[in-house]
């Protein structure tokens, strides 16, 4: 039987900084990574309404809840029930972060933490794709959307510091509350990467 996971750090705004392959395992399978998205964009859920939010079979969204929930990704939120066999899941934190510096001593961690971030730029990459071939179809989206780039001279630490203004910024309006104010808001994603390169 697994052993509950040891409690990771959290950075005072509430991201968990994740330390064990188990949680980063988890991370890694398509199905798992959606259903962490649509907790964060729906909130809490239970199984049948995240099998049809992903395109699964309810049992597969069992199976990979449970999965989730022995890594300490997602907590059970009773309360939500309306009877004994009704769960609900929400996630167990505001956000997860990590490097694979805190863990270079387990090797199973590091393989996980490269297939996670592997598929997290794979669905990058889909989205981006998916909306380039039909950013036309609604001209206000198409317009509002934007992508930029930019080359920087920076140590490593001015590279972290760039990154805790950005992550800082998409936490503000992650956050705030949303407006009553009779429009209508999507799901918006917003992703950013840094890392040294050259022309």
């Amino acid at each position: 039987m697994p052993t509950s996971p040891r409690p990771a750090p959290r950075r005072p705004d509430g991201v968990r900084t994740l330390t064990e392959a188990r949680a980063l395992s988890a991370l890694a399978n398509p199905f798992r990574a959606r259903m962490v998205d649509a907790l964060k964009v729906d909130g809490p859920s239970t199984a049948s309404g995240l099998a049809a939010r992903t395109g699964q079979a309810v049992g597969s969204a069992s199976h990979h809840l449970k999965v989730l929930a022995d890594a300490g990704l997602v907590v059970e939120v009773p309360e939500l029930a309306r009877d004994r066999r009704e769960r609900w899941w929400r996630l167990a934190d505001r956000g997860t972060r990590w490097s694979r510096a805190e863990f270079a001593d387990d090797e199973a961690a590091v393989t996980a933490a490269h297939a996670a971030e592997a598929l997290a730029f794979q669905r990058q990459v889909a989205r981006t794709q998916e909306w380039l071939a039909n950013a036309e179809s609604d001209p206000d989206w198409d317009d509002a959307a934007f992508a930029t780039q930019q080359w920087l001279r920076l140590t490593p630490a001015e590279l972290s510091e760039v990154a805790e203004e950005v992550v800082a910024v998409l936490m503000r309006w992650s956050d705030r509350p949303v407006p009553d104010d009779g429009q209508e808001r999507e799901p918006v994603v917003v992703f950013a990467r840094g890392f040294p390169a050259q022309p």
